[in-house]
C-alpha cells in the first residue's frame, strides 16, 4: 500500500473552514442585494459589472487565504505547489457550490417574504441574463477563481504587486468615470474620456487591459519609493519637517483653488458634501482622535450651527427672525456653539468609555428632539423647519445654494482654518495634555495636566468647527428639519475619522474622500448612487476590518502607531541598540588594533 509523501496531504479541515466561510459571504452578498443594486454599474463594457465585482472576488480572495501559509522564523517552510493549488480550487469550488444552491433554491422555492431579495431578478443575474444556464456554472467559475487566487503565491511579489495595482486603478477609473467626465469639459479631454469609455458606461476593453499593464509596471518600478519618501520625511528634523508640511499644504491648498475652476457643477456639488463632512470630522478628530473623548452625538453641533444661522438669517424664522447677513451671524453661531460643548461636556467629562459614549449618544437625539418637539415648535418650526434660508453676503460676492463652486470655495477655506487649528494644536501644550489624557488619564492627571479643563476644550474646540459646517449647510440647502441631524450622521463621521486614521489630519482626508466621496453620506449621493442603502452595509463592513486589521487608519499618525504596536517599536528599538553597541565594540577593537 501506498501513501502519498506529506508535501502532497490537504489540510482538509482548513478547505471546508475556508470554503465554507466563502459560501456563507457569498450568500450573505447576493441576498442583501448586492448583485441587483450594483449590476447597472459598469466595468468593463459589456464584460464586468460591479454587480459581479461583489462576487467574483470573493472565491479569489479565499483562495487566496485558504493556500497561505504561516511563515515561522527558523522554521523551513515548503515553496507553494500542487497542494497550494488544490486547496485554493476546492476552497472556491465550495464556494461556489453555495450560490449553486442558491440558484436552485430560488427555482424550486418561494420564501421572497421574508428575504426580498429570492426574486427572479436575484435568479436572472446569477445566471449572467441566460435563463437556461445550468446552476453548476457557480461550481466551476469558484474553483477556477480559488486556483488563481492559490496561483498568486507562485508568482513573485512585484507581479502580484502590479496586477493588484492593475486592477484596483480599472476599478477607480470606472467608479470615477461621471467625475472624469465632467472635468473632461473644463480641461479639453473629451476626445481622451471618449477613447477610454463607452458611451453608455464602463471602460472599453482594450484601453483597460492597456492601463492595467501600465500601472502595474508603474507600481514595480517605483517599489518601495513612496514608504521611503514617508520615512524621510518623518526622520526630518523638527524644523525641516515644518517646512515641508507647508509646502505640502501650500500645494494642496494651490490645487483647491485652481482646479474647481476647470470642474464642472457635479464634481464641485460633490467636493462641497465631501467638504461639509470633512470640516465635521476635523472637528471630531480633536474630541477622538487627540483627546480620546469617544463623542457619539457630536451631530448636536451641527444642528446647533445650522438652526442658529437659520433663525438669526430667514425672515421666515417663525418667532425670531432679525434678518442677519451671514457673516454677522456667524458670530452668535460660535458663541452658541462654544456654549454648547461646555453644556454637553461639563455633566459627561468624568465619565469614561461605555458610559461617556452612551451619555453623548443620548445628549445628540435629545437636541435633535428638542428642535422636533411641539414645545419649541413656535420657536424653530418643529417638523416643518425654517424655511427661507438666503445665501451666503459676503459684501463683495454673494453665494447662492445653487452656486456650486462658491460653496466649495467656502467649505475649502473653512476647512483650511480647521486644519491649521488643528495642526498648531497638536504641538501645543494642550495638545500634549489630549494625547496625555487619551493614553492614560489618570497617569496624565497625576502628572499634573488639568483634565477637566483639557476635555472642555476638546469639546468647545469640537462644537465650533461642527457650527461652521452647520452653517454652510443651513445656506447652501436654504432650509433646516431636526430630520436632517440623525444621529447616523454621527456614527457616519466617526467611521470617516476611524477609517482614516484617528489623530491624523491627512488622515480624515483621505477618510472623507473615500467614504463620502466614493460611497457618500446618510443622504447625501457620491459617485457610486448605486449603493442607495447598502452604503450603511459597507461602513459597517469596512469598520470592522479596520478594527480588526488595521487599528490605526489608513494614513495613522506617528503617534498613534506607536501606541497601537508599542511592542514592535520597542523591540526594534532594542535591537537597533543592539547593533549600536556592536558597531561601537567594534570600533573599539579596530582603535586598540591600530
Amino acid at each position: 500500500m501506498t501513501t502519498l509523501p506529506s508535501s502532497l496531504l490537504l489540510d482538509w479541515k482548513r478547505i471546508f473552514k475556508w470554503g465554507s466561510i466563502c459560501a456563507a459571504a457569498l450568500l450573505f452578498v447576493s441576498l442583501v442585494g448586492m448583485p441587483i443594486k450594483l449590476d447597472p454599474k459598469s466595468i468593463i463594457s459589456p464584460l464586468l459589472s460591479l454587480g459581479y465585482v461583489s462576487l467574483l472576488w470573493l472565491p479569489l480572495i479565499f483562495g487566496y487565504v485558504a493556500s497561505s501559509r504561516v511563515v515561522l522564523e527558523g522554521v523551513e517552510t515548503r515553496k507553494p505547489g500542487l497542494p497550494d493549488l488544490l486547496t485554493g480550487v476546492l476552497t472556491g469550488t465550495i464556494g461556489g457550490a453555495g450560490l449553486t444552491l442558491l440558484m436552485l433554491g430560488i427555482e424550486n422555492f418561494d420564501i421572497r417574504d421574508p428575504l426580498i431579495n429570492w426574486s427572479p431578478q436575484l435568479l436572472e443575474v446569477l445566471a449572467f441574463g441566460a435563463r437556461d444556464l445550468n446552476s453548476a456554472v457557480w461550481i466551476g467559475i469558484g474553483g477556477a477563481l480559488g486556483l488563481v487566487g492559490a496561483g498568486l503565491h507562485l508568482i513573485p511579489e512585484n507581479l502580484r504587486r502590479g496586477a493588484s495595482y492593475g486592477f484596483f486603478t480599472v476599478l477607480a477609473l470606472a467608479i470615477f468615470e461621471p467625475a472624469l467626465d465632467d472635468m473632461s469639459e473644463g480641461f479639453r479631454l473629451e476626445w481622451l474620456v471618449e477613447l477610454i469609455f463607452e458611451k453608455r458606461g464602463g471602460l472599453k476593453l482594450w484601453p483597460a487591459i492597456i492601463l492595467a499593464l501600465l500601472i502595474g509596471l508603474i507600481s514595480v518600478v517605483t517599489k518601495g519609493k513612496a514608504k521611503n519618501a514617508v520615512a524621510q520625511y518623518r526622520e526630518q528634523e523638527k524644523s525641516q519637517k515644518k517646512k515641508t508640511s507647508v509646502v505640502l499644504f501650500g500645494i494642496v491648498a494651490a490645487l483647491g483653488i485652481v482646479l474647481p475652476i476647470f470642474m464642472g457643477t457635479y464634481v464641485n456639488s460633490l467636493l462641497a458634501n465631501v467638504g461639509i463632512f470633512l470640516l465635521l470630522a476635523l472637528g471630531l478628530n480633536i474630541v477622538v482622535g487627540l483627546a480620546g473623548i469617544l463623542d457619539l452625538g457630536y451631530v448636536a453641533f451641527f444642528a446647533v450651527g445650522a438652526y442658529t444661522t437659520a433663525v438669526l438669517t430667514s425672515e421666515l424664522s417663525p418667532f425670531f427672525a432679525p434678518g442677519m447677513t451671514w457673516v454677522l451671524s456667524l458670530v452668535f453661531v460660535i458663541i452658541l456653539a462654544a456654549f454648547t460643548g461646555l453644556f454637553i461636556g461639563a455633566p459627561v467629562i468624568r465619565m469614561r468609555g461605555d458610559y461617556l459614549a452612551i451619555v453623548t449618544l443620548g445628549f445628540g437625539e435629545i437636541i435633535r428632539l428638542l428642535f422636533l418637539s411641539d414645545f419649541l415648535k413656535p420657536y424653530f418650526g418643529g417638523a416643518q423647519g425654517i424655511l427661507g434660508v438666503p445665501g451666503i453676503d459676503l459684501g463683495v460676492v454673494y453665494i447662492s445654494g445653487t452656486d456650486t463652486r462658491g460653496i466649495f470655495y467656502l467649505v475649502l477655506f473653512f476647512c483650511a482654518i480647521a486644519v491649521y487649528v488643528s495642526w498648531r494644536l497638536q504641538a501645543s501644550r494642550l495638545g500634549r495634555s489630549w494625547m496625555a489624557i487619551r493614553e492614560d488619564e489618570q497617569v496624565a492627571e497625576a502628572m499634573g495636566i488639568n483634565t477637566v479643563n483639557s476635555k472642555l476644550m476638546a469639546f468647545v474646540v469640537g462644537a465650533v468647527l461642527a457650527s461652521f459646517a452647520g452653517a454652510i449647510m443651513a445656506a447652501r440647502v436654504g432650509s433646516v428639519f431636526p430630520n436632517s441631524f440623525m444621529i447616523l450622521i454621527s456614527i457616519v463621521i466617526l467611521v470617516v475619522v476611524i477609517v482614516g486614521g484617528m489623530g491624523s489630519i491627512p488622515g480624515v482626508f483621505v477618510g472623507a474622500f473615500v467614504l463620502i466621496g466614493v460611497l457618500g453620506g446618510p443622504k447625501q449621493p457620491g459617485l457610486l448612487q448605486e449603493f442607495g442603502s447598502l452604503k450603511l452595509l459597507v461602513y459597517g463592513m469596512l469598520l470592522v476590518y479596520m478594527m480588526l486589521q488595521k487599528p490605526e487608519g489608513l494614513v495613522p499618525s506617528a503617534r498613534r502607531t506607536q501606541e497601537l504596536h508599542q511592542e514592535e517599536f520597542l523591540q526594534d528599538a532594542w535591537l537597533k541598540g543592539t547593533d549600536d553597541e556592536d558597531e561601537e565594540q567594534t570600533a573599539a577593537g579596530e582603535e586598540a588594533q591600530i
